[in-house]
């Protein structure tokens, strides 16, 4: 499925698309949402946006985007495509397969000003394509024990940490990969997701974990989301927080909350402005902009 967007920014071109991937082995870990968000955030911004999913036996962000190509309002859309799988029975066969349609899709999104791309919740050709292909990586954490343990190896007593994970290793190689092939560096970002249901003691424990691991393996740490009804009541709808004006629903106090989650998040990340001619070398840390109230 292909839906078209709009016109880029007039007068703001990257030499190449920007890629954010949204990435994490584990599934129900806010990928597909945090990637709807930003997407959308930056549709608001005049950006003209690819959206890549790769998730396709899950297909969250795509149902969201025919939601929202359906729904009747005029809102900004990406133009998004979902990649499947190769059906080859040949590992090595199947792995090219989906390399030149991964490259072939990217080659179509040349005019946009970023792609964003959601990835599935675990390891997979394609998974390791689009990460190896991150300018910036977004990892949505949960913050529980279970949910650290991709990321790295704690003791029994979940005190200190032994060495890194599966999934931190993984995105070590495709550092190497990306550095390699292009030169390119991929800024790799963790955001915590708060979760109500875990106490104060094991938050700070946490805490503490992650920032350890940060500096040992080299993330950026950014504020994630609060388990929020109004993310599961606005998906049907291909909605965003960011579209709530133009869906005519009058905001309410957990909405308000969430739009500042949103915008410390887009200010942590800090995208980078394109610019005449500028291509990336400058950074943006503007977050895209939100109404205050």
């Amino acid at each position: 499925m292909i839906i078209t967007g709009p016109k880029g920014a007039a007068g703001r071109r990257f030499r190449r698309p920007h890629v954010v991937v949204l990435g994490n082995e584990k599934g129900g870990s806010g990928k597909s949402t945090t990637a709807m968000h930003l997407i959308v955030a930056l549709l608001r911004e005049g950006y003209k946006v690819g959206s890549l999913d790769l998730d396709a036996r899950q297909g969250s962000l795509s149902r969201f985007i025919a939601n929202r190509a359906e729904n009747g309002l005029e809102l900004p859309m990406s133009r998004h495509v979902r990649l499947e799988q190769s059906a080859l029975d040949s590992v090595a066969a199947a792995r090219e397969e989906e390399k030149q349609r991964f490259d072939a899709t990217l080659a179509q999104m040349a005019d946009c000003d970023f792609v964003v791309i959601d990835t599935p919740g675990s390891d997979s050709n394609l998974s390791r394509l689009g990460h190896a292909r991150a300018d910036t990586l977004v990892t949505p954490l949960n913050d529980s024990f279970l949910d650290l343990d991709l990321l790295a190896r704690v003791d029994s007593e979940g005190l200190k940490i032994r060495g890194p994970s599966t999934y931190a290793e993984m995105v070590w190689e495709q550092k190497k990969r990306r550095a390699l092939t292009d030169g390119g560096s991929i800024d790799w970002i963790v955001m915590r997701n708060r979760l109500a249901s875990l106490d104060a003691r094991n938050k700070r424990r946490i805490g503490k974990l992650v920032e350890d691991l940060a500096r040992r393996i080299g993330f950026r740490l950014a504020p994630g989301f609060s388990e929020r009804v109004v993310f599961r009541e606005l998906f049907p709808r291909g909605l965003t927080l960011l579209d709530l004006a133009d869906a005519g629903t009058a905001l309410t106090l957990s909405h308000v909350a969430a739009r500042q989650e949103l915008r410390g998040l887009l200010d942590v990340i800090g995208l980078p402005k394109p610019e005449e001619g500028d291509g990336l070398e400058k950074r943006w840390t503007e977050p895209a902009a939100l109404p205050n109230s």
